[in-house]
């Protein structure tokens, strides 16, 4: 025969009441056969959650056109902090806005950096190609995404930083209000 043991914890001052509800029908509970936490009605814990889970969600809309000339990435307004809850978490960076380059045959180029790492160097950058006529330019939402592994439970900065390829004037956000950035802590 199995036994149950209820054992209290030395250190602990609180009392605990197991209670039974206010009904007229037997019931029996049956604990399941593996170690663990049971989930209750306050929720349940980061740490009993599997592998994939999302733990949290931040998301920031950037109010601001942001445009610059410059062939060196500069700062967007779309940032957002995420403070991990365990050190294994995945962060999934999610970063949609209409981009425009105001050139024929520009450039605009965008990336993600954790506080001040660029997440996306040389190749995997999102590249806007402009090929409209001469002086028309050429508009197109971007988006990209980066599953980071920032192995730390302090809070964490994402930005986006663009940059003109040359030729012209890269719009980030060119029609202000649009850009969303979205993070989202996955359980490891």
């Amino acid at each position: 025969m199995s036994k149950v043991v209820i054992a209290g914890d030395a250190s602990g001052t609180g009392t605990f009441t197991i209670s039974a509800p206010n009904g007229n029908t037997d019931r029996t509970l049956v604990l399941p056969d593996e170690a663990g936490t049971i989930i209750t009605t306050a929720g349940v814990p980061s740490s009993a959650m599997p592998a994939g889970s999302v733990l949290q969600v931040v998301n920031h809309r950037n109010s601001t056109l942001n445009s610059t000339t410059s062939t060196s990435y500069v700062a967007t307004n779309s940032t957002a902090t995420i403070t991990p809850t365990s050190a294994t978490s995945k962060i999934l960076i999610i970063n949609n806005a209409p981009l425009y380059m105001n050139s024929d045959n520009g450039h605009v180029y965008v990336t993600i950096y954790r506080n001040s790492t660029n997440l996306n160097p040389g190749n995997n950058e999102l590249q806007l190609f402009s090929t409209g006529t001469s002086g028309t330019g050429r508009w197109t939402n971007g988006s990209m995404s980066f599953l980071d592994s920032p192995a730390t439970t302090s809070a964490v900065t994402y930005t986006v930083y663009f940059r003109s390829g040359g030729g012209g004037t890269a719009y980030y956000d060119a029609n202000g209000g649009m850009a969303l950035i979205t993070l989202m802590e996955i359980a490891a």
